[in-house]
């Protein structure tokens, strides 16, 4: 019976050794991002007959109660505030992982087998923000990305969503982004962070899109070719992962010529001359290029070339023609002013008529119809004449006519009259044109 009471006594001391006493906590577990700032707040109740000297908050560290508000651990970063009516609250910035714990209230009063520590207290958890995205992503699907953390915040948490620095959509403020059939552009390096606190982004994750090979391209060196040369063709191509296999064909040609990135042809002659193109591809796909021509200098590599040409030929033929109307030209030029100051020279001149006869005797047994005149008669320019018309006008008078006199083979000759005077014309020699029905009158105007 003694034993009985005893126990009960023991078990019912510490009641009322703490009738009187009350404290509330605002919230006994709190996730807060590394660098950020944390409050923990409650109230208290005191038996009425007691004085409180202290209150402060205590973190177990290593099995030991230490006074947060006087370790060098939280100086500058600590502040704790406290009134009359039972009311505390920390303020712990800057918050690092080591600050994780279960913060209690300590109270010390006047009395000193009255201190109280209110256990449990808030457990404080420290959390990053980390982004997580698929192994694998291949061009066109959906993709959702996930803004983790190691402990849940709140409910009302909201989170903001960055590529390569920028922000995306102001409408994402979920902690899951969903990326819609996604292509290369969407490659980028991902982040997200609280949408008040900007400062506290996660570390950027690469999001890489997997691609067939694109925009496959040959190049050729060297871009000039000379037979004999070592003539190289090298494949490229944008593609994720890069392409690993290439193969090479040749116009006409069924199978392929060759394989790998590059293609080389040691020693180049005519028979390697054609069209080449390269395929590409990896693991998701592949992807032919373009045809191109390789040709050996001299040959029309491509057909604009052989326009090129053409309109050059042409050029050259034009200015050679312009060269020669120019020279023609010239040489008139030069041949009309020598016949104007001939013929001025010879107006000027006060010189007298030279004739010369030849006269023979024909034979009797010449051909009637061999026998030629010739009178030719140059005029002097009229007195009256303006200057201007002295260089203009000549006469000259040609009139032939055959002799109806029998001459000989060996007396066949020709008579020549040249004479300087006004224009006039024989009685005698009219009268033999006159008779003559093959005269020939030919007046000639020498400008």
């Amino acid at each position: 019976m003694f034993h009985l009471f005893s126990l009960i006594s023991l078990l019912v001391i510490p009641v009322i050794c703490r009738q009187g006493w009350h404290v509330k906590y605002s919230s006994m577990k709190k996730c807060t991002l590394k660098g950020s700032t944390i409050h923990l707040s409650g109230t208290f109740k005191h038996p009425e007959n007691l004085t409180v000297t202290q209150r402060f908050l205590t973190i177990n560290v290593s099995g030991e109660s230490i006074n947060v508000l006087n370790h060098t651990h939280y100086r500058d970063r600590v502040k704790f505030f406290q009134n009359t009516e039972g009311l505390f609250f920390l303020k712990l910035s800057n918050v690092t992982h080591t600050d994780e714990g279960m913060y209690c209230l300590r109270i010390l009063t006047n009395v000193e087998k009255q201190r109280y520590l209110f256990h449990p207290g808030p457990e404080l958890k420290v959390t990053d923000l980390r982004v997580e995205v698929p192994a694998e992503i291949i061009e066109g699907a959906s993709p959702v990305l996930f803004c983790k953390t190691t402990c849940y915040l709140s409910d009302k948490t909201d989170f903001t969503w960055y590529k390569n620095g920028k922000r995306l959509s102001d409408s994402i403020v979920s902690d899951q982004l969903l990326l819609r059939s996604v292509s290369r552009d969407d490659t980028g390096n991902y982040s997200c962070a609280p949408r008040d606190q900007k400062h506290l982004s996660s570390p950027a994750v690469t999001l890489s899109v997997r691609y067939p090979p694109k925009s496959v391209s040959v190049s050729i060196s060297p871009s000039v070719i000379v037979e004999g040369d070592s003539v190289t063709l090298i494949c490229s191509s944008d593609s994720n992962p890069p392409a690993l296999i290439f193969r090479w064909f040749k116009e006409n040609q069924s199978s392929s010529v060759g394989s790998g990135q590059s293609f080389i042809i040691s020693s180049f002659n005519s028979s390697h001359s054609g069209r080449y193109s390269c395929e590409a591809q990896n693991q998701h796909g592949s992807q032919r290029s373009d045809s191109v021509s390789v040709i050996s200098a001299g040959g029309q590599n491509t057909p604009q070339s052989g326009h090129v040409l053409s309109a050059a030929a042409g050029i050259c033929a034009a200015l050679i023609c312009i060269c020669i109307v120019i020279v023609v030209i010239q040489v008139i030029r030069k041949t009309g002013d020598s016949g104007v100051l001939g013929g001025i020279s010879r107006q000027e001149s006060n010189s007298t008529a030279v004739t010369d006869q030849m006269t023979t005797h024909p034979s009797e047994a010449a051909d009637p119809y061999d026998f030629m005149y010739a009178s030719i008669s140059h005029k002097k320019p009229r007195k009256h004449q303006r200057a201007e018309e002295e260089d203009e006008v000549q006469y000259a008078s040609v009139q032939h006519y055959r002799n109806t006199r029998n001459v000989t083979a060996e007396d066949r000759c020709q008579y020549g009259d040249v004479r300087d005077h006004r224009p006039a014309v024989s009685a005698g020699s009219n009268a033999e044109i006159a008779d003559d029905s093959s005269v020939i009158y030919s007046s000639v105007k020498v400008a």
